[in-house]
């Protein structure tokens, strides 16, 4: 077998937590809409929208994060479908929300907004940086 790369386990846990946080956010804004930012028809239209892409990027993340555990190739290809997914939502989420002043409406709703979006434009280029540079251990 070959080596563990150092820094797989959060890589993995990267993976792992793209999963839950996913499931979560999409939890809460269907049962108690405590993150939502507005309340108009443009902006739930918007926000409805990403269940289906969010539910990809979350399979692929936890698939990613399963075949990377059990040091399987299937494990690098979900892995890197997961990281893109990510930055390509969060670069669709930013888009909107500058041109809609989002950012500019202020609380705890748009702060959170604020994290999802760097969090998935920050770790997607992460993980996709780390898989890439890994995937001679990886494949």
């Amino acid at each position: 077998m070959k080596s563990k790369p150092k820094g797989l386990t959060w890589i993995i846990a990267l993976l792992c937590f793209a999963f839950v946080a996913t499931l979560a956010y999409w939890i809460v804004y269907f049962t108690s809409g405590d993150v939502q930012v507005r309340q108009d028809a443009i902006y739930i239209a918007f926000e409805n929208s990403f269940p289906p892409a969010d539910a990809w990027m979350a399979l692929c993340a936890l698939l990613g994060a399963i075949g990377l555990w059990r040091r399987r190739a299937w494990g690098f290809l979900f892995a890197l479908l997961a990281a893109s997914s990510a930055v390509y939502l969060g670069l669709m989420d930013v888009t909107f929300n500058l041109n809609q002043g989002i950012y500019a409406i202020g609380g705890t709703d748009t702060l959170i907004e604020i994290l999802i979006n760097l969090t998935t434009l920050l770790l997607g280029p992460v993980v996709i940086i780390y898989v890439w540079k890994n995937r001679s251990l990886l494949l």
